[in-house]
């Protein structure tokens, strides 16, 4: 009797089936955690590795967040932002363009149109130069912050942590995270870079080195 190639497949299948399902192998879950940096080695490196992806970092303090703001928009030539609802108004007393709030209805092409995006963020890893949005009402939807084509992302010194882990134990796992580490950017079969295809263009990270 010849058995087909088809056969074999199917009888392992069957046989799979009729027996009794195997125990999960147990994961380890001793990651590393509760690393700590000093404040200036942790916007040091969060900044040298965000530079190095090729995105702008503008390091200031909180009484000029809204002038930093401002002049970061106005390099970029962006005279029509977004901004999500619960984006600190003060942060945009010195922008003299037009800001459109954000808001589920509002559909791709009309954010497409938007010279740019400014939001906050939830946590950053120095390590990877990573930087985590949430959806909280200061970061928006995932929309807002990937099709607009500049994002202007302001970052607290103080939820910049050391590593991945320390990152991670600050997120809602139910919430919609976002990871950004520069702007967005892709390599074809011979390396050559492309920037722009799946998120904005250009990142600008504004840290605010006393909050």
């Amino acid at each position: 009797m010849t058995t087909s190639a088809r056969d074999v497949v199917l009888g392992r299948i069957r046989d799979a089936l009729t027996l009794a399902p195997a125990r999960p192998a147990p994961v380890p879950r001793a990651y590393r955690t509760g690393r700590t940096l000093p404040d200036g080695e942790r916007l040091a490196l969060l900044t040298d590795r965000l530079v190095d992806y090729k995105a702008e970092v503008h390091p200031c303090t909180s009484d000029r967040t809204a002038e930093v703001i401002a002049e970061v928009l106005r390099k970029h030539g962006a005279r029509r932002i977004g901004v999500p609802p619960g984006l600190d108004t003060r942060w945009l007393a010195a922008y003299d363009g037009e800001v459109r709030t954000d808001s589920a209805g509002i559909p791709a092409p009309e954010l497409d149109a938007l010279d740019g995006v400014v939001t906050g963020s939830a946590v950053s890893c120095a390590e990877t130069g990573t930087v985590f949005l949430d959806g909280s009402p200061d970061q928006g939807r995932r929309a807002l912050s990937l099709v607009p084509d500049l994002h202007v992302c302001v970052v607290d010194l103080s939820s910049v942590v050391a590593g991945v882990p320390e990152a991670v134990a600050r997120l809602v796992p139910e919430r919609p995270t976002t990871l950004i580490s520069g702007p967005s950017a892709t390599s074809d079969i011979e390396l050559e870079r492309v920037e722009g295809v799946h998120g904005p263009r250009t990142l600008a990270v504004v840290i605010r080195t006393d909050a």
